[in-house]
């Protein structure tokens, strides 16, 4: 079904409305939202609300740039809204993006993230962008108020659910870490409520939503630039000379990619100290760094990379592991993949739909001491060891269709559906 987006405009006149904390809220039972067959848009004009963009480099960033640069590919109309940096920052935020204006908000380092300060100057942008639909990336501060201002001038709003914040706070919380995040969960609920969709970007984040009563949710992967990262570039003589600098004994490379942090759980990785011809590789850079170098005994730590110089990296490789079990997805395992890599991850979250247990990867318990060793043993020089070259082909096989053009697609059929069921009513 279309929706002729520009019929389907209801921005009110006055700007003031209750803040979120005093609002009637949908606690209606009502989960799944099925995939958006057939419903789409010739053309849509979008805000996107981010609680994270450049030059910061993370999950929300990277999803909400390809969406924007795939936006511009159709020919659709967009405006950014995320938090800015600090006149002496060293990178600024970017003022256009894909050709999209970005207007930044006031905001404050909090553990070396920009968050984003909520204002009544949301409401004003909106409304003289006058969207079709706001889109809001992983809302939880700057987010509330993007939905807030939506719900009050009558557009209607996706929201996308990408942050485990709960798992995060419970971990920086100390003794009292259940009871925070038993509050984060029942914030994230009066959040989303707000919506009129929330897409979960795996399976185990949707279930995670439904069991904290989360309304009207869906199912929307990410996709990965199959193109930039893709075993081809072993070839590269530069990926051949990093490689020769990385292992100069031959040694088997096992690779991590993204931020160096303790919610990332790398410590983890101490499992493998020891395992016979191998070196950790770790891209990233993060408050975790220097006690990474004492704990990993010939780690080799390249720091914050992107665009050729990551993909050269994933490409220098033998396999992937990643460590962390909070993950909604896991945006570095399809990128390993598409570059050709085995991965190994946990069995918990989102890794769970990216792995094909023992054809693309292998899974292993988190809570078993051993299980990363065993797991990473084995692809090195046990049973499975002449089998990562098949097993990375057979990864990359998967993710081919998961391409950022199809996902968005996918995305603005979600914007038809949440323009066609929006009601003032709804929250």
């Amino acid at each position: 079904m279309t929706h002729p987006a520009r019929h389907r405009r209801r921005l009110r006149d006055a700007l003031g409305h209750p803040l979120v904390t005093s609002r009637s809220l949908d606690t209606s039972p009502e989960v799944a939202v099925p995939p958006p067959e057939g419903d789409t848009l010739g053309h849509v004009r979008v805000a996107i609300v981010t609680e994270s963009f450049l030059p910061a480099l993370n999950g929300v960033t990277t999803s909400v740039c390809k969406v924007l640069e795939c936006l511009r590919d159709g020919g659709h109309e967009a405006l950014v809204v995320a938090p800015g940096t600090t006149p002496w920052a060293e990178t600024a935020a970017p003022e256009r993006y894909a050709g999209y204006p970005v207007h930044t908000v006031s905001s404050l380092p909090i553990r070396q993230f920009r968050v984003g300060l909520p204002s009544y100057e949301l409401e004003t942008v909106l409304h003289r962008f006058r969207p079709d639909v706001v889109h809001v990336a992983s809302p939880f501060v700057l987010g509330v108020r993007g939905l807030t201002a939506a719900r009050g001038l009558g557009i209607p709003s996706v929201a996308i659910y990408q942050t485990d914040m709960p798992s995060y706070i419970r971990q920086h919380s100390g003794p009292v870490g259940d009871l925070t995040a038993r509050a984060a969960w029942r914030w994230i609920r009066r959040i989303h409520s707000q919506a009129d969709i929330t897409l979960a970007p795996s399976n185990a984040a949707l279930q995670d939503l439904a069991a904290h009563d989360v309304p009207r949710v869906a199912l929307w992967g990410r996709g990965v630039d199959s193109t930039l990262f893709h075993p081809d570039r072993r070839n590269d003589p530069q990926t051949a000379d990093l490689r020769r600098r990385l292992a100069p004994n031959g040694e088997i490379l096992i690779g991590y990619v993204g931020r160096l942090a303790p919610e990332k759980e790398l410590h983890r990785l101490t499992e493998l100290n020891g395992l016979p011809n191998t070196r950790i590789v770790l891209v990233g850079d993060g408050p975790s760094a220097e006690i990474l170098r004492e704990q990993l005994p010939g780690v080799v730590l390249l720091g914050r990379q992107e665009a050729v110089d990551l993909a050269r990296s994933y490409a220098a490789f033998d396999l992937f592991v990643h460590t962390g079990t909070r993950e909604t997805f896991g945006q570095t395992l399809q990128e390993a993949a598409a570059a050709g890599l085995p991965v190994v991850a946990p069995a918990r979250g989102g890794p769970v739909d990216l792995i094909d247990q023992g054809r693309t990867g292998l899974l292993f318990d988190p809570d078993r001491p051993g299980a990363l060793r065993e797991a990473v043993a084995r692809l090195c020089s046990g049973d499975l060891a002449d089998d990562r070259e098949s097993m990375g082909s057979a990864g990359r096989v998967r993710v081919e269709e998961r391409s950022w053009p199809a996902l968005t697609e996918q995305l603005i059929g979600y914007y038809a559906r949440a323009i066609g069921q929006h009601s003032p009513a709804v929250a």
